[in-house]
């Protein structure tokens, strides 16, 4: 009886982490693919700009306010598939390492019930 009951225990806990490492895969696959929008606009960009230049007294021209905001979009963007990249590669490992351990209790379970 408490075999069958730690057997089923481990296929579920083992069957979860398989589960939850999928849609964490789907997930950073998804902002891999269609990474979250910079989420400061140009003008709230070149109003914090100019705030910080005039307690620093020296203006910037707009081409280089332009330069600096694509820059911080291009960055994020950079940073935000960094992530999703590094997040697949750890969401592997839930599905890799229990899933060995689900098929191996699978076949325990098949085991015990023809006895």
């Amino acid at each position: 009886m408490f075999r069958h009951l730690y057997i089923y225990l481990v296929l579920f806990a083992t069957l979860m982490m398989t589960i939850g490492g999928g849609i964490s895969i789907f997930m950073a696959a998804a902002d891999l693919v269609s990474p979250p929008a910079f989420y400061q606009s140009y003008n709230e960009f070149v109003d914090l700009k100019n705030n910080e230049a005039d307690k620093k007294e020296s203006g910037l021209s707009e081409e280089e306010l332009r330069r600096q905001y694509e820059t911080a979009v291009n960055d994020h963007k950079d940073r935000v598939k960094n992530e999703a990249k590094n997040q697949l590669i750890k969401s592997l490992g839930f599905i890799i390492i229990p899933l060995p351990i689900f098929l191996y209790f699978n076949k325990l379970r098949g085991k015990g019930e023809s006895l």
